[in-house]
């Protein structure tokens, strides 16, 4: 299983950002991929996730209607559409896949089975 996200980058404080997670290597029937982040000095955060089948949506309250999550079954690619970007925002951004073997646990990082490298996103104020 290969997970690459890309799209960091620097931003200023209300712009925008797309990052994308192209995934490939496996074949599960049905599957979840989320997008996580971890700010210097913090845990690892759930910031959204979709379904890969049905294309259920789930938002950490932090981004809800400033961030889309989105896939693209076509292309085996999520994306994570950053609108009016925070100071706050300001992390290393990952992309994990959940295969479901063990349930659904949308927003909890510790069920999620792979992992891809990150990409870096800061905000400026």
């Amino acid at each position: 299983v290969q997970l690459q996200a890309f799209g960091g980058g620097l931003v200023q404080a209300g712009g925008s950002l797309r990052l994308s997670c192209a995934t490939s290597g496996f074949s599960f029937d049905d599957y979840c991929l989320g997008w996580f982040r971890q700010a210097p000095g913090r845990e690892r955060e759930f910031v959204a996730s979709v379904t890969w089948s049905g294309g259920r949506t789930y938002y950490a309250d932090s981004v809800k209607g400033r961030f889309t999550i989105s896939r693209d079954t076509s292309k085996n690619t999520v994306y994570l559409q950053m609108n009016t970007l925070k100071t706050e925002d300001t992390a290393v951004y990952y992309c994990a896949l959940e295969d479901g073997s063990g349930g659904y646990y949308p927003r909890m990082s510790t069920k999620y089975d792979y992992w891809g490298q990150g990409t870096l996103v800061t905000v400026s104020s």
